[in-house]
């Protein structure tokens, strides 16, 4: 029995015949664990798109990124990710909150690669991990169940122009986006966000 494929697989599976293709690519490919190559690919990226879906069954997918390693593996069962400051919304954050079903696609867009990654997410306190993520409101687990790459050949060769500024680092400050000193949203912040100090500009 398949670990990797249910009954809407399989029918286009079948009905486009490529159920011996996809039998062979999970014996070769899949996995349930981590392994030293993907924990290399992993930790030197700078982003990933993660999928949830809520208690009524409807996905999200979001954007995630900060400095290379910022998706840590803590072991080959387990990685991390920090949730920083953001719109406020928690939509995939309360997704996880609710159901804890998440899907991580990590992608070298120089390189042209990409891997999945498919677990479990539970939200723990900034202070679970050492060393801590500087300013992150907390930190996700995810306790990983499947693991497998992707054929890469669709990947658009892209070089990075340069990091985001507004991801935290030690001993940098932040910048406010501007968005949180515009007049519909500025008088609803948060009472700690530091938008609401006077713009030294």
């Amino acid at each position: 029995m398949s670990k990797l494929y249910g009954d809407g697989q399989r029918r286009l599976q079948r009905q486009f015949d490529t159920e011996r293709l996809a039998d062979r690519i999970e014996a070769r490919l899949f996995r349930e664990h981590i392994t030293l190559d993907d924990r290399a690919f992993i930790e030197r990226l700078d982003m990933f798109f993660l999928a949830t879906v809520d208690a009524a069954g409807h996905p999200n997918c979001s954007y995630k990124g900060g400095d290379p390693g910022f998706v840590r593996v803590l072991d080959e069962h387990t990685l991390a990710f920090p949730n920083y400051d953001g719109n406020g919304m928690y939509l995939s954050m309360g997704n996880v909150a609710a159901t804890a079903q998440v899907g991580l696609l990590f992608i070298d867009f120089e390189n042209q690669k990409r891997l999945r990654v498919n677990g479990s997410a539970s939200i723990e306190p900034v202070t679970a991990l050492e060393p801590a993520y500087p300013e992150a409101q907390f930190v996700v687990r995810v306790a990983v169940h499947q693991v497998f790459p992707n054929c890469p050949r669709y990947i658009h060769k892209l070089q990075l122009v340069e990091r985001s500024k507004f991801v935290p680092r030690v001993a940098v400050a932040t910048p406010v986006p501007g968005w949180k000193r515009m007049d519909w949203a500025c008088d609803v912040l948060p009472a700690t966000d530091p938008a609401r100090a006077p713009d030294p500009q």
